[in-house]
């Protein structure tokens, strides 16, 4: 009985933690929610029926198109660089552009996939080091190959577009940076991974979570007046921006010791005043498909935590330190939702611990066993206050990811709420981890493939 008191007890304060901590967040994302549909009803009542809707096709080209220039960096990635290379030169719809591939020293079959690949609009940058470095350090390379470049061809590069190894980059995605890169120092556009049918769960539930945040908390994010952070693909920098930058830095302009340099890099030039912008355009009339960069994401556990702490560790844990908290109120709030990971972790591992310990206690009584366990009522009005804002969560979830990959995604997006929720736990562990360890201070990738079949 007095094993059984204790248990109760435990549960119920771990379930009050988790209940208060949910409570909070859940009233956050429902302001998020409420942000958003009243700007898409806003626009539709206010925009839409004085200006036709813009789709990239029917963007006219420009008479000179703008250079720009494509930054890839590679660590160990000769499975797919070759792959995602051919298909980029072949698939980009524009005339006036020039990619540069990073590559380490020891890395020599990364070396040779790019050089397999003879076009003259590539070229290739040897990192004089054994790798791997930081991705940052990496694309500071090709930042200097980039100036070299201009300062002997005498062409300036008007923006530095960002892309990894295993993307696939939209056909009109330079089309959309050259119209619009004399608006903003910064261009995002979506990133959609690809569903992955051999990892339903685990590759699948990225789809549910960029669905959400690059179809409703970007748009939310600029309509508060808060600095959109980079993606790392699919992103273009203006290049005086990125000029400034590197002043402001010994000439790096991409923070070389961070884990995630493209989060800071967009964050650090909406600090300078400077416009972020996120761009969601459809493709064409007709489709629901828009300019977004596609790739497959982890499809195992072990890499799925090791990414995502990659992440968190990057943003909640060291952007804590490095970025601090500056802005106003629109930009403070979302650095408070970009840092709340770690407690997320928490509360849910609270929450799971007290549903494990309850059921272990009804089963008890089930049983016959003389327990005397009851839940507070005023517990039980915030848990019912609670689920009632869960399944508005989980309905915005799979709305949002049926919107992006069709209703069988969208059923699917409600399990993998769970394992979502169990990769996050992970990863906080491991990020919390490595933080209190001193820091990440190498590329710490996981293994990338390049789709066989290219969607459009």
């Amino acid at each position: 009985m007095v094993l059984a008191g204790l248990l109760s007890r435990i549960a119920a304060e771990l379930a009050l933690f988790a209940g208060v901590g949910f409570l909070f967040f859940a009233a956050n994302d429902l302001l998020v929610d409420l942000i958003y549909f009243g700007r898409v009803i806003w626009r539709a009542a206010a925009v839409y029926t004085r200006y036709p809707r813009a789709f990239a096709s029917a963007l006219p080209a420009s008479a000179e198109p703008r250079f720009i220039a494509l930054f890839v960096p590679a660590w160990d990635e000769a499975a797919v660089i070759a792959s995602m290379l051919h298909a980029t030169l072949e698939r980009i719809d524009y005339a006036n552009y020039r990619i540069f591939v990073g590559h380490y020293r020891n890395d020599p079959a990364t070396a040779a996939a790019i050089a397999s690949v003879r076009d003259e609009r590539t070229e290739a940058v040897a990192v004089d080091c054994n790798g791997p470095t930081t991705k940052a350090d990496c694309l500071n390379h090709l930042y200097d190959a980039l100036v070299a470049y201009e300062a002997e061809t005498g062409r300036w590069a008007d923006a530095v577009v960002l892309h990894d190894a295993e993307d696939v980059v939209h056909p009109l995605e330079f089309r959309v940076f050259d119209r619009l890169i004399d608006r903003a120092a910064v261009i995002q556009l979506p990133v959609l991974p690809l569903p992955d049918p051999h990892s339903r769960w685990i590759a699948g539930h990225y789809c549910d979570e960029f669905a959400e945040a690059h179809v409703k908390e970007l748009v939310v994010r600029e309509a508060v007046g808060a600095a959109i952070p980079l993606a790392g693909v699919a992103c273009a920098i203006a290049r005086k921006p990125l000029a400034q930058l590197a002043a402001m830095h010994d000439g790096k302009p991409f923070a070389g010791n961070s884990m995630t340099e493209d989060y800071e890099t967009g964050l650090t030039l909406g600090a300078l005043g400077l416009k972020t912008m996120f761009v969601r355009l459809p493709a064409q009339p007709g489709s629901r498909g828009v300019v977004a960069s596609r790739g497959h994401f982890p499809s195992t556990l072990g890499a799925a935590v090791r990414q995502k702490a990659r992440w968190l560790g990057g943003i909640a844990l060291s952007g804590w330190d490095r970025l601090g908290w500056s802005g106003g109120i629109g930009e403070r709030w979302m650095r408070m939702r970009d840092r709340r990971g770690p407690l997320a972790a928490l509360l849910l591992f609270a929450g799971y611990g007290s549903a494990l310990l309850w059921s272990q206690i009804w089963l008890a009584q089930a049983l016959g066993a003389p327990i005397q366990a009851r839940l507070d009522p005023r517990l039980i009005d915030l848990l019912a206050l609670n689920g009632w804002l869960l399944a508005w969560r989980i309905l915005m979830r799979a709305c949002f990811t049926a919107y992006a990959y069709g209703i069988a995604e969208g059923v699917r997006s409600v399990p993998r709420l769970v394992v979502g929720n169990m990769i996050a736990i992970l990863a906080a562990a491991r990020a919390l981890s490595i933080h209190v360890g001193g820091g990440a201070t190498r590329w710490d990738k996981t293994q990338h493939v390049f789709p066989a079949e290219l969607p459009q």
